[in-house]
């Protein structure tokens, strides 16, 4: 073999060698500068940002009241003769409760019987006299004052009779107070009067007390933020920590039209159907409601949030994969999520965690995080 093949042959061996040893190694320094880059610019978890899709769901303490809740006390003077309603029982409107004996009554309403015939009697002389004087009068017979004088005789003896009569309906009225009734269906939840017992009229002894329970109030004090979505029939669910697992339905009745000055809340009747006589006025109870949004919060993971004495802000990436800090205004926290009522627009990328070395135009590596969930 000549030398000149030889020669070209081991330039060949050797420059194999080089390419084989020196790419690789150029390939890993490629590779390894475009590592530095890429981890010399932070790697930040982003969210998109999304509107609530549900409505909000609210729980706020409440109040079982009666619907009806009445003190009765006698309305004239007597004795308890016997009574006819006992606690717990459930009565009709109108159904005698318990019966005033009164002696001392009866003998005025007597009384006041006679002195209205003795009247009418008296406006019959009166009429007669003042008949007959005044036609002597249009004979000239007699003064004319004598005449005016009988007229108002008559008159006089006319409103004795209407005075009388009176007192005569007062007294019957009074007589009739003396059987105590119901004034609506409902449950006796006291009774205090003994049989024997004095009682006077308009004051005294409370002789029963009565509510109405076949439908209950439920009072509850609705939030500021809340009181835009409070409408009259919205339907509500009650809870009551004695039927655990149950809700009972009822719709808001009514509303305050003012807030309370101190509390920044709505006082809102709740109706509550009670067929079955489950519930107790009295109770605590707790209202489950479920507002509407006309215009549903943002919704960011708690962690994104940036409290600080500057502000509450969010870092926002932007197309360029900077960071802005945006001052946003934020609403109810929900544990692991909370609300953005303003500044912020959906679908922005938010850092799920910011990290304090986060600063103003800073280039970061956006990768997604997992979204959160919708309440």
């Amino acid at each position: 073999m000549k030398l000149s093949s030889i020669l070209l042959i081991t330039a060949a061996a050797v420059a194999a060698v080089v390419v084989a040893g020196v790419l690789p190694r150029l390939r890993s320094a490629h590779a390894l500068e475009g590592q530095t880059d890429a981890t010399s610019k932070p790697v930040v978890s982003v969210v998109i940002a999304t509107r609530a899709t549900k409505a909000a769901v609210v729980t706020l303490p409440g109040a079982i009241t009666a619907l009806q809740d009445t003190p009765i006390y006698a309305r004239t003077t007597g004795f308890i003769g016997k009574w006819t309603a006992d606690l717990g029982d459930h009565v009709k409107a109108g159904q005698v409760l318990a019966v005033i004996e009164g002696p001392d009554l009866d003998q005025e309403l007597n009384q006041a019987k006679a002195a209205l015939e003795q009247a009418r009697a008296n406006l019959e002389i009166a009429r007669t006299s003042a008949s007959r004087w005044k036609a002597l009068g249009e004979q000239n017979a007699v003064a004319q004052q004598d005449v005016d004088q009988k007229a108002a005789d008559f008159a006089g003896a006319n409103a004795a009779v209407v005075a009388s009569q009176a007192n005569v309906d007062r007294l019957a009225q009074l007589k009739d107070f003396q059987q105590v009734t119901a004034p609506y269906d409902g449950v006796i939840t006291a009774r205090n009067a003994q049989v024997g017992e004095l009682i006077n009229g308009g004051a005294g002894v409370e002789i029963y007390h009565i509510a109405q329970t076949e439908t209950l109030r439920v009072m509850v004090t609705v939030p500021q933020a809340n009181v835009r979505s409070i409408k009259v029939g919205m339907a509500v669910e009650v809870l009551v920590p004695e039927f655990p697992g149950r809700a009972f339905r009822g719709e808001i009745a009514r509303f305050a039209g003012a807030l309370d000055g101190a509390s920044r809340t709505l006082l809102t009747e709740v109706r509550l159907p009670n067929p079955k006589g489950e519930l107790f006025p009295g109770m605590f109870a707790e209202v489950r409601f479920s507002f509407p949004s006309a215009q549903p919060a943002i919704l960011l993971p708690s962690n994104a949030a940036i409290i600080n004495a500057t502000g509450n802000m969010v870092a926002v990436v932007d197309a360029e994969n900077r960071i802005h800090l945006q001052r946003v205004t934020l609403g109810r926290d929900f544990g692991n999520q909370i609300e953005v009522l303003d500044g912020l627009n959906p679908g922005a990328r938010v850092v799920a965690a910011p990290r304090d070395s986060l600063v103003e135009g800073g280039e970061v590596s956006p990768v997604d995080a997992e979204a959160p969930a919708k309440p």
